[in-house]
């Protein structure tokens, strides 16, 4: 068969892989950011404070993102991709219909920091697999793409919420709702390890392995990445705010939720495909966009909080899918998983400790969470303009 005939049906199977992936992502997104678009208030009912919405929440990404750091070198250590994924996927997909039985705050934060850690398990052996699937069909278009399709789940799950609510359902049934999409998640997700069980086999070419530890480039990215992070309001805290200040009624808040991870979804697309073209430099733009969130979300009324939203799916959208697939660019096939986790852990203590400050300054000043917010954002940009004269 000619080597062309060859490469073309490697991409479209690369292709079906990430699609696949991705429809189990639809899945998982929907159950638990629809969790997520409620889980401020939640605990707001159970009688937390924004000081406690601000720490469950950042000590869910925490204690995820830490995790990661260990399933991504032992995925590269052992090879069990799949299996360290499918465990991944159980536990961050079985806490959220759980929540449904919490009578107290304590409870409910237990539950969410477990959804979360199930993430953190799932998460590097997953973008790993899809990393050798995008470098046949493009890293940017690839990742932006399956982004894309998780952001689909992460539209419905809050509207369904969302309805939920509307039709006075309350919180308890909007939890108990969500274990239709969790388990459809994990069955194509069964569907797809028995289609390709060696999706490192995407990846042709000379296999190229370095002794050595990971380039600089990947630390000031790192960085550069970090500042993002700890800049970044988590949505409980936005959510907890929402209601607070009565900014939108219950059933309204999901679908603000709903409207900036559709954005996120567009985005991750637009962005995808511009990141193959001219690299590094669309994150820069993004970084300035994203920035402008706060000040719309914390200080403006329905229109202008629904606009900053939408600039918070921006940074979001780049943050799931054109961050990730720098990653892949600057690391060699055999420390993937090992990049993916660190980089994750990174990003999560970012994460954590951006959003403990946070929601400690809230309850003090909200101008003072405005400022931290944009400037720690902005001091990503020279980091980022270092990276890519690098790349020039």
């Amino acid at each position: 068969m000619p080597p062309e005939r060859n490469n073309s049906i490697l991409k479209r199977s690369a292709l079906r892989f990430v699609i696949l992936v991705g429809v189990v992502s639809l899945f998982a997104d929907m159950t638990y950011e629809g969790a997520r678009s409620i889980n401020g208030q939640y605990l707001a009912v159970f009688g937390a404070s924004a000081t406690i919405v601000g720490f469950v929440s950042g000590l869910g990404e925490l204690v995820g993102y830490a995790l990661r750091l260990v399933s991504g070198y032992i995925s590269d250590r052992t090879g069990k991709y799949w299996a360290i994924t499918i465990l991944g996927y159980a536990v961050n997909m079985l806490a959220v219909p759980l929540l449904a039985l919490a009578g107290r705050w304590e409870t409910a934060a237990f539950l969410m920091i477990t959804e979360r850690i199930g993430k953190g398990i799932r998460t590097p052996t997953r973008d790993a697999m899809l990393s050798h699937a995008t470098k046949e069909i493009g890293r940017g278009w690839g990742f932006g793409l399956h982004e894309a399709l998780d952001q689909i789940g992460a539209v419905i799950g809050p509207l369904i919420v969302s309805a939920v609510l509307y039709f006075r359902g309350g919180y308890k049934a909007a939890f108990s709702i969500l274990l239709v999409p969790a388990l459809l998640a994990l069955c194509i997700l069964m569907i797809a390890r028995f289609l390709y069980p060696r999706p490192r086999d995407f990846e042709v070419g000379p296999l190229k392995l370095e002794g050595k530890g990971f380039p600089k480039t990947f630390w000031f990215y790192l960085a550069a990445v970090a500042m993002i992070a700890v800049g970044y309001a988590d949505f409980p805290l936005i959510a907890y705010h929402f209601k607070k200040v009565s900014v939108a009624s219950d059933e309204w808040i999901p679908v603000f939720y709903a409207v900036a991870m559709g954005v996120d979804a567009l985005s991750a697309l637009f962005f995808g495909r511009l990141f193959d073209r001219v690299g590094i430099s669309i994150l820069i733009l993004v970084s300035l966009l994203s920035s402008l969130f706060a000040p719309l979300v914390f200080l403006g009324g329905f229109d202008f909080a629904l606009l900053g939203m939408a600039l918070w799916g921006v940074g979001m959208g780049a943050q799931e899918s054109i961050m990730r697939a720098a990653v892949a660019g600057m690391v060699s096939i055999d420390k993937r998983g090992s990049a993916y986790g660190i980089f994750n852990t990174g990003y999560g203590v970012s994460w954590f400790l951006g959003s403990v400050l946070m929601g400690v300054l809230y309850d003090k000043s909200i101008p003072s969470l405005i400022i931290f917010s944009v400037v720690m954002q902005l001091a990503s940009v020279p980091l980022l303009f270092i990276i890519r004269n690098w790349h020039k």
